[in-house]
């Protein structure tokens, strides 16, 4: 609910301060005090696109405050969360025009586009009058309107699961389908490849490990006879067999020499200990070293068989088992493409159908809340004095999408017989603002949370009709509030709060002041609306009248 709105140095207005309430809040004045200037001040602090130039006549800047109330299901609460600003039950929208064209705007003391403006002015404010084209007169909403008036959520919530359940399953079944020849294009190759690796059956890490055993090798070959060498020096023909002489030696003039030769036998013993496990060592070297031609052969042509192989398919050594997997599932998957691309068709055609049954549910939901739609409509445009008027809500099939597959237009045929059309198209202005009216109060369910504006709604009509707009203005503002600018007496008394337009000129200038109207003063300004310029006592008692209902 709006609250209050402050405006300075807007076009004919130097300062004025509003506050509104809830019910039916009525502006009345003469023709030319600035009753639409609010309007566009509203406007302008909601990010609406409206007159170029707002800023008072020789002041720097205009700016525009407007203070909303919201409840705590309030659909502009979401806005603001997504937007990433604060959010509580007071929503303070401020708006800043200079005299050279920059315009500045804060949502609750933040600096904020006119994008986040407008998105929350969709939520809060909803604009109906003779050129309304925003509202109920814009027929890209109309689906969403009598969707709200079906109670068709839920189902429409069914379609749009099933709408995009179907869309995933034809962007999978198109993946099948790519991947599959994608497959397809390459399988000489693939098939090919996966018999070059399957062949070779590469190990990882078996690149280092051969070529590891393959420099050994190299190396054994080349120290071969050296270590045969090492070995018979150290064997029985060597330093065996000459040790064994000195200690043979040794012993035959040991007993002659009473025993000195002992520490030289001794320290022969351990030469000859360190002289086997020399001998022992070389023997398990040569061993280790054993030069195997035929052994060295393969090692080397495997070797190069792995390098070769990882050459041709530009990946490393050690790549080839992961790449041998790959190409095994690409053929699995080439083998497998056509069933799997059988179950993604059939996938497709079950979620297609369950979106036709959905749409087609969604569709007679439509078509019954468009009977009564049209029924109700009926039934109050006759006491608006449009009782030969035919209001038809269209449902024509469109392409499918995530609301279904119709397309919904309001049109209305003013005259029996007479062709329908566009509500803009057919009525006229004053016809146009009733349908309207009618419309609102039949669809008033899908208004939550709106602070619902009708600019002269009443023109071009009078008394019974005139007093039926009104009751129907005040059967909106029951549920919320309703802001009316009027220059009919009958709607103005309809009004729990009454505020007066007036303009005065102050030397050179022109201004504009809002005044809130006290009980007499009420009766003065209704008088005026039915009398004109000269106010009589007969004119105060049929305001009287008016006001008492």
């Amino acid at each position: 609910m709006l609250t209050s709105l402050e405006i300075r140095d807007m076009l004919i207005i130097d300062q004025m301060a509003l506050e509104f309430r809830p019910g039916l809040n009525v502006l009345t004045g003469e023709t030319g005090a600035g009753k639409s200037i609010l309007l566009d001040a509203l406007g302008f602090v909601l990010g609406w696109r409206g007159r170029a130039e707002l800023v008072r006549g020789g002041a720097e800047r205009g700016e525009v405050v407007a203070v909303f109330d919201l409840a705590p299901d309030h659909p502009a609460l979401e806005v603001l969360e997504e937007a990433g600003f604060a959010a509580d039950g007071e929503l303070i929208l401020r708006r800043v025009n200079t005299s050279d064209g920059r315009k500045s705007a804060w949502v609750n003391d933040q600096r904020a586009s006119g994008d986040v403006l407008r998105r929350l002015s969709r939520t809060l404010v909803e604009l109906h009058g003779q050129q309304d084209d925003r509202g109920l007169l814009d027929a890209r909403g109309h689906r969403a309107l009598l969707d709200s008036f079906a109670g068709a959520e839920d189902a429409r919530q069914t379609v749009r699961a099933a709408w995009q359940d179907w869309r995933q399953a034809e962007a999978d079944h198109r993946a099948v389908a790519d991947r599959l020849q994608a497959v397809r294009a390459e399988e000489e190759f693939l098939r090919h490849a996966q018999g070059e690796l399957t062949t070779l059956a590469p190990e990882t890490g078996e690149d280092d490990r051969l070529d590891t055993e393959r420099r050994r090798m190299q190396a054994g070959a080349r120290v071969e006879e050296e270590l045969q060498r090492a070995g018979a020096a150290l064997g029985p023909d060597g330093a065996e067999a000459m040790l064994v002489d000195a200690t043979r030696w040794l012993e035959a003039c040991n007993d002659q020499l009473d025993g000195a030769a002992d520490a030289a036998l001794a320290s022969i013993q351990r030469a000859m200990e360190g002289l086997g496990e020399a001998q022992a060592a070389t023997e398990r070297l040569q061993q280790e070293l054993a030069h195997d031609p035929a052994a060295l052969e393969g090692i080397t042509e495997r070797l190069f068989a792995l390098r070769d192989l990882a050459r041709k398919h530009k990946v490393a050594s050690d790549d080839l088992p992961a790449l041998a997997a790959t190409v095994s599932e690409r053929i699995a998957a080439l083998d497998a493409g056509d069933r799997d691309l059988t179950a993604a068709a059939d996938k497709v055609a079950k979620t297609a159908a369950a979106y036709d049954t959905a749409a087609e549910a969604l569709t007679a939901l439509r078509r019954d809340a468009a009977a009564r739609l049209d029924q109700a409509m009926g039934a109050e445009l006759a006491p608006l004095k449009l009782d030969r008027a035919l209001f038809t809500t269209e449902i024509t099939a469109g392409e499918a999408g995530p609301d279904g597959r119709d397309q919904v237009q309001f049109t209305v045929a003013t005259n029996p017989g007479a062709p329908a059309g566009p509500l803009n198209k057919i009525a006229s202005g004053g016809e146009l603002s009733r349908f309207l009216l009618a419309l609102k109060v039949c669809l008033t369910g899908g208004a939550s949370g709106l602070t619902l504006i009708f600019d002269e709604i009443d023109r071009g009509i009078g008394g019974a009709t005139a007093d039926a707009v009104g009751r129907r203005l005040g059967n909106l503002a029951a549920a919320g509030q309703v802001l009316v600018v009027t220059h009919s007496p009958q709607v103005a008394a309809l009004g729990s709060h009454h505020w007066r337009v007036e303009k005065r000129i102050e030397g050179p200038v022109t201004l504009s002041r809002v005044v809130a109207l006290d009980p007499g003063s009420r009766i003065d300004e209704i008088a005026r609306m039915l009398a004109g310029d000269t106010v009589t006592e007969e004119a105060r008692g049929a305001a009287r009248a008016l006001l008492a209902g």
